[in-house]
């Protein structure tokens, strides 16, 4: 869920309820550094953090983005450190773990868009780590923020959340039938019912319903934002885009991004990491004298939180943000999620 939005508090109010407490690990060593007054790097931000969620019990698990080369090894070792029970693994094939993990007691889950990507994790980890994955999360075209998948496969039929399940659960099953995990457009317990109970996923990842509550980290322009939204709103954006070279889910409405339509954001970015791909294919940091028809990722997901205003925000959301109506606690969520609180919404009922 971006910077700084799914942090300690919402993790432990998660776990507390019999979730998986999801920290997010991405940029996490600048967030941890300023709320404790000193400077700590990846390693030791993502043990802090891991370490405060378990308070209450519960499972804990961390997503750590591949695509973050500078921090994606040291915050492994962090989130061990700190007890972590599961390692989400995403944006990218994460086939080359710290041989840490061989030994540490912690799920391995990676994240993937297509049975082919699983395959190749699941052969690399049993010839480098002796192990399978212990679960896999399969996210859909309909999630938030960056998307395993071109612009035209976005609407391809085939590539719909329950097109792409079948292959994968059908490979997890025959090699050590392990849990899938499904991601991407599920809102309302009558969603969850229907792929655990009918289409049979063993369970499902949610982002968007938990980015709008009170323990989330999002700022409360963020929150205000999606409480607003309109289905027109959210957009995938290309040009401008991530510089991950992805596709990314967002509102159109968030202030970084019209300011990257008017290129009147500035086109280098201060935290050091890359902004554009070169002619040959190759990440680059822009310079000042560079036009980037992409938006500064770390900065703009920073203010989504709340941390800085040195850029306007971007706010990242699932394609269903729309219905979100309210803000809730955490424990209203799950009141409403586990069927406690028979009067909750469910589709059909107007946002």
């Amino acid at each position: 869920m971006g910077i700084g939005i799914s942090l300690a508090p919402l993790a432990r109010a998660v776990a507390r309820r019999g979730g998986i407490g999801t920290i997010s690990s991405a940029g996490l060593h600048t967030l941890v550094s300023k709320r404790i007054g000193r400077r700590v790097d990846a390693r030791e931000a993502a043990a802090i953090e891991v370490a405060e969620a378990k308070q209450d019990g519960g499972f804990i698990a961390i997503n750590i983005m591949v695509a973050l080369h500078k921090t994606f090894t040291r915050s492994i070792l962090g989130a061990i450190d700190g007890g972590v029970n599961a390692l989400i693994l995403g944006a990218g094939l994460p086939t080359t773990l710290p041989e840490e993990v061989k030994t540490a007691p912690v799920a391995l889950i990676p994240i993937v868009s297509s049975v082919k990507a699983l395959k190749i994790i699941h052969k690399r980890w049993l010839e480098r780590y002796q192990r399978p994955p212990d679960a896999v999360v399969l996210e859909g075209p309909l999630a938030g923020g960056h998307l395993g998948f071109t612009l035209a496969d976005l609407q391809k039929e085939e590539f719909r959340l329950e097109n792409l399940f079948p292959p994968i659960k059908e490979f997890a099953q025959k090699n050590g039938d392990y849990p899938v995990i499904v991601a991407g457009g599920i809102y309302y317990r009558e969603d969850i019912v229907r792929w655990i109970n009918e289409l049979g996923a063993d369970g499902v990842q949610m982002g968007t319903r938990f980015a709008a509550t009170v323990e989330s980290g999002a700022s409360e322009e963020f929150k205000k934002a999606i409480l607003n939204c309109r289905p027109e709103d959210i957009i995938v954006s290309d040009k401008p885009g991530s510089p991950c070279g992805l596709p990314f889910r967002l509102l159109k409405t968030s202030p970084g991004y019209q300011l990257a339509l008017k290129k009147a954001r500035p086109p280098k970015c201060n935290r050091g990491y890359v902004l554009k791909k070169d002619a040959e294919g190759n990440f680059t940091v822009c310079s000042a004298k560079d036009s980037c028809d992409d938006f500064c990722i770390c900065n703009v997901l920073l203010s989504a939180h709340g941390y800085t205003d040195e850029e306007a925000p971007i706010f990242t959301v699932g394609q269903r943000a729309y219905l979100v109506d309210r803000i809730l606690t955490v424990d209203e969520l799950m009141d409403e999620l586990l069927g406690v609180n028979e009067s909750a919404p469910g589709p059909g009922t107007s946002a």
